[in-house]
This record gives structure tokens, C-alpha cells and sequence, in this order.
């Protein structure tokens, strides 16, 4: 199969990253890379220029490496409670997902943050603290710290209080007789 060189201007899923100049089949570089404006052929001129969108690439990763550890500062230092309506044995009716606390980061902090980075097992259902992490760049891993809480409200405790008789009610009827 032939092959060609191209110069990726953008990162690729399993192919490379911004300026990597890679081998790929022909047919993938002419239609889908080439017309995408993902990458540009390898010629004397586009070498000259490899250079400058390493640059640009290596400024970008240190934004994006400084912007995630200061989110990572601001995440754990936040403290939240979030609220569950609760049955008698203290197990929760609902469940904190990976979207509630998105949902609840994104009002309190103002951060943006993609559900799929919360490292969440399954949903919570159990009262107390938990411990999440969040996966905030390739290096960079936060650790979110909540409370989760009844919002049931204890009931003051009573004496022994007469409860009514049931009247038991058959599931089979007798039909009455007539005359």
C-alpha cells in the first residue's frame, strides 16, 4: 500500500498529536486529513514551519497544564453538601451521579468540567463523606471532597402511641346469598 508524509496541524485520535509529522496511507491523507484541514503535505516550505506549530503547541500545553492545576486548587478546597431524601434504615430514595456534581461544580465554581473526567464507580446512595477524584488533565488529578445528608428531619421520639386495629380485608370476597 503506498504511504505519504503529512504534517498534522491539529491532534488526531490514534494517529499523533499537533505538529507530528507521521506516515499514513494515501487514500486516508487525500480524504479525510487533507480536506478536513487536519493536516498539510510534507514539502521543503511546511518543514520551515513545523518549527512554529511546535511553538504553538507547546504554549498551548502549558495553558492547559496551568489552567487544570489551578482548578485542581480550586476543587479541593471546595467543600458541598448535598441533600438526599432518605427511607427509615438511612438509605437514600435518589443518588449523587457524575452529573449532579458537575452540575453543582459548574454554580459554586464556575468550572466546566466533562462527566466523563469524575472518576465515579457508581452513584452514591450512602449518607456521609465521600472522596471523588476528577481527572482534570493527563497529570493533573483532583481530589473533590463532599457531604452527602438526610434531608429527612429527625422525628421527635414519642412514648408508645395506641395504634388502631387493622380490620383485615380478605382478597377473596363471599358473595352474598339471595333469596
Amino acid at each position: 500500500m503506498p504511504t505519504t508524509e503529512i504534517i498534522l496541524t491539529e491532534n488526531v485520535l490514534g494517529l499523533g498529536a499537533e505538529a507530528d509529522v507521521v506516515k499514513v496511507r494515501r487514500g486516508y491523507a487525500r480524504n479525510y486529513l487533507l480536506p478536513r484541514g487536519k493536516a498539510h503535505e510534507v514539502t521543503p516550505a511546511s518543514l520551515r514551519q513545523v518549527d512554529a506549530l511546535r511553538a504553538k503547541r507547546a504554549e498551548r500545553e502549558a495553558r492547559e497544564l496551568n489552567e487544570a492545576e489551578e482548578l485542581a486548587r480550586r476543587i479541593g478546597k471546595a467543600r458541598m453538601l448535598f441533600t438526599l431524601e432518605t427511607g427509615e434504615t438511612g438509605r437514600a430514595f435518589g443518588s449523587v451521579t457524575a452529573q449532579d456534581i458537575v452540575n453543582r461544580l459548574k454554580n459554586e465554581l464556575g468550572a466546566e468540567i466533562d462527566r466523563h473526567k469524575i472518576v465515579l464507580e457508581r452513584p452514591i446512595k450512602e449518607t456521609g463523606e465521600h472522596e471523588v477524584a476528577i481527572k482534570l488533565h493527563h497529570d493533573i488529578t483532583a481530589q473533590f471532597v463532599f457531604q452527602v445528608k438526610s434531608a429527612a428531619k429527625p422525628k421527635p421520639e414519642e412514648g408508645p402511641a395506641e395504634q388502631p386495629e387493622k380490620k383485615h380485608r380478605s382478597l377473596f370476597r363471599r358473595k352474598k346469598e339471595t333469596k
